[in-house]
């Protein structure tokens, strides 16, 4: 770990050995963060890296297993406390929290109106509003409702109603997702004049040259514990990558690159062509029988959102998809099931999984119609090809009639994973297949999935895990809504995830 210079001993918010668990999942282990007075401190790491928990913290959304929090030498304030925190500490979220049909002035002081008992003096609340916009350099009508505003400008109006509280040190958390260049450029030159003013910023970014835009030092997360904390100036771009991505850890995945192609060139399993949708635009990829495809990028990539269409989720505004050559109907998911798709979705609990019913009824859900007249399927047929599930996935499970809900979550995840294939898929679309597993049991799933390219189908894995991208024969990386590069298996992970956060390591 590089040294701290001696100046930043001097704190606004200072985090020390905090811990945190959420059952038996690990969020945070021992990490520490030292932010000083009137600088730009970047928090980095892969998604899952520990990020979220920590920004909970230190806002107070949530306290501590262990360690401990400092405001300017002084213990954080209890969580009941809110006005303690929020004079303390705000966070500026990529979404906007501003109330979309209220004013700018009400949305600065909601709750906070000035006048009597049971009326408020507009006059003033617009008085008040507009000097504390004019003290920050904040550009809006106040009477406008905050819906009607730009990201740039909510966020900035965010900004002010944080600051109107008495807090000078602001988390901005992904505050470029939704922003071109020209306003990430106002929004950073605002930025820095807001710092020689006294505010400090915990900056929150999936993109790593702006790190070294805009802030002063950086603290890198990774697996939920804390890597190295340093100035900027100090640690090049291939190091800062080095510090999060790491080793591979636990798992082994057998890497794409070892292992012989059978990918056919004349055996298109889907095309996309110049496809356009929510969050992404103008994407085109072939991927063919025998062949893994896999897709990267922050989570403000589109890539998830690329994939829903794909699987018919979402439908599209441009561009087509096509199935072993035949049009697919968009946004469609029973169209995409007849066109021979199968699909393991982001979130298993809302999407994948019915948790009320039995392992038996969630495994055969994709194939009642074959069962039986109108789906309704024989006892006998269903428990036998549930059965036939369980040992083919390797399902933890008392038996076919216990309830999803009692299964741990890798083996839920090979129920929806058995779903997906139950029906004979000609191509299975993978979305984050081993977010919240053991390892056991993502090595488990990922051997399903090079079973399943060793029959002939294809598979499109969208995933925030190097290790799940593996497999891939090849890795579109997604940026900003757009496939900016595409790399071979035996890619190194500095040069992937260089692309994904859209660093030049030169």
């Amino acid at each position: 770990m590089i040294p701290l210079p001696a100046e930043f001993t001097t704190s606004v918010v200072s985090a020390q050995g905090v811990g945190k668990r959420y059952g038996p999942t690990v969020a945070l282990h021992d990490v520490s963060l030292t932010v000083r007075p009137g600088e730009s401190h970047a928090l980095v790491g892969r998604n899952g890296a520990g990020k979220s928990t920590l920004v909970s913290l230190v806002t107070g959304l949530s306290k501590p297993d262990t360690g401990t929090i400092e405001f300017g030498g002084e213990p954080a304030p209890p969580l009941s406390q809110r006005e303690a925190w929020r004079q303390r500490v705000a966070c500026v979220y990529q979404y906007s929290t501003v109330i979309p049909h209220l004013t700018v002035a009400e949305n600065l002081f909601l709750n906070r109106q000035s006048g009597g008992r049971f009326a408020i003096s507009w006059k003033k609340l617009r008085a008040q509003s507009r000097d504390l916009l004019d003290s920050w350099g904040v550009e809006v009508d106040v009477d406008t409702p905050a819906g009607e505003l730009s990201v740039e400008d909510r966020q900035f109006v965010e900004i002010a109603r944080a600051l109107s509280y008495g807090a000078r040190f602001i988390v901005l958390d992904e505050p470029t997702a939704q922003l071109d260049r020209q306003a990430i450029e106002r929004l950073f030159a605002r930025m820095r004049d807001l710092q020689a003013a006294g505010v400090t910023f915990l900056f929150i970014s999936h993109h790593l040259h702006e790190v070294y835009d805009v802030c002063q030092a950086v603290t890198v997360l990774r697996d939920a514990r804390h890597v190295v904390t340093a100035p900027v100036a100090e640690l090049s771009r291939a190091e800062l990558i080095d510090a999060m991505t790491g080793g591979q850890g636990g798992l082994v995945v057998a890497d794409a690159a070892s292992r012989d192609r059978l990918a056919d060139d004349s055996a298109d399993a889907v095309t996309v062509t110049e496809l356009s949708g929510d969050a992404f635009e103008d994407v085109t990829f072939r991927l063919r029988r025998g062949e893994v495809l896999g897709i990267a990028g922050s989570n403000a990539s589109g890539k998830h959102q690329l994939a829903e269409t794909v699987y018919g989720l979402r439908k599209p505004s441009a561009g087509s998809i096509s199935v072993a050559g035949k049009p697919l109907e968009p946004g469609d998911v029973q169209a995409a099931m007849r066109a021979g798709i199968g699909c393991v979705p982001r979130d298993r609990h809302h999407q994948g999984l019915v948790l009320g019913l039995s392992v038996a009824d969630n495994t055969t859900l994709s194939i009642l119609d074959r069962l039986g007249p109108a789906g309704i399927a024989s006892p006998g047929k269903r428990f036998k090809l549930a059965e036939k599930a369980v040992a083919d996935y390797g399902i933890v499970t008392t038996g076919p009639e216990e309830p999803v809900s009692s299964l741990s979550g890798g083996n839920q995840q090979k129920v929806v994973l058995a779903r997906s294939l139950a029906s004979d898929p000609v191509v299975l679309v993978l979305i984050n297949p081993t977010a919240g597993v053991d390892v056991k049991s993502k090595q488990a799933l990922l051997a399903v999935v090079d079973h399943v390219r060793a029959e002939g189908k294809a598979v499109l894995i969208v995933s925030d895990e190097l290790d799940d991208l593996r497999l891939a024969d090849r890795v579109l990386v997604m940026r900003a809504g757009h496939v900016v590069a595409e790399h071979e298996a035996g890619w190194p992970d500095g040069d992937l995830v260089a692309d994904i956060e859209g660093v030049e390591l030169s």
